[in-house]
């Protein structure tokens, strides 16, 4: 389990709960979606011990998970907050300048956003990331309220799944 107090690894918790129930999603035949592996430069490594000791982050990442849901395309990225508030500065250019490119292909492109006072996960779906991101570029709120989330996206812990996203994938669907 990830620990380490880093800004790279602030999401870890809810990434593990993801990673569960992206591995119950493929063992039911449900999806199969992946971690995308954060690109990195090895600088020192112990030849010794066969471990990479210091590294630095190298190109920039688009988005933490992508796979299949029966024949649709997805893709996302997990975000955690302390607060009651997704800062915009939180979601950086080159991720929804991909997604918006993925959803473009027909794909399904969203955030999960864990607000970790509330204990409370939500599917935020590409075109709502969209109108918060341009109303904070134009001076707008610099931020997502908890009050700006659909009910209807709340993601649940149910039927075995730790974050059973497929539900809210669906209602947005429909």
């Amino acid at each position: 389990m990830s620990r380490w107090n880093s800004r790279g690894l602030r999401g870890s918790a809810l990434e593990e709960m993801i990673n569960m129930t992206n591995q119950l999603y493929w063992q039911h035949g449900l999806a199969v979606i992946q971690k995308v592996p954060t690109p990195i430069t090895p600088v020192e490594v112990s030849n010794k011990e066969r471990i990479i000791t210091k590294a630095f982050f190298g190109e920039k990442s688009t988005v933490d998970y992508i796979g299949v849901v029966q024949g649709i395309p997805i893709c996302f990225d997990a975000k955690e907050t302390q607060s009651k508030n997704l800062p915009i500065n939180n979601i950086h250019q080159h991720q929804l300048a991909f997604m918006e490119a993925f959803s473009q292909q027909e794909g399904v492109a969203f955030l999960l956003v864990h607000f970790k006072t509330e204990g409370q996960i939500f599917f935020l779906p590409i075109e709502e990331i969209r109108k918060h991101y341009d109303t904070a570029q134009n001076g707008g709120r610099k931020s997502i309220p908890h009050s700006a989330f659909e009910s209807k996206y709340l993601v649940r812990n149910e039927e075995g799944f730790p974050v059973h996203y497929l539900k809210a994938i669906n209602t947005y669907l429909v």
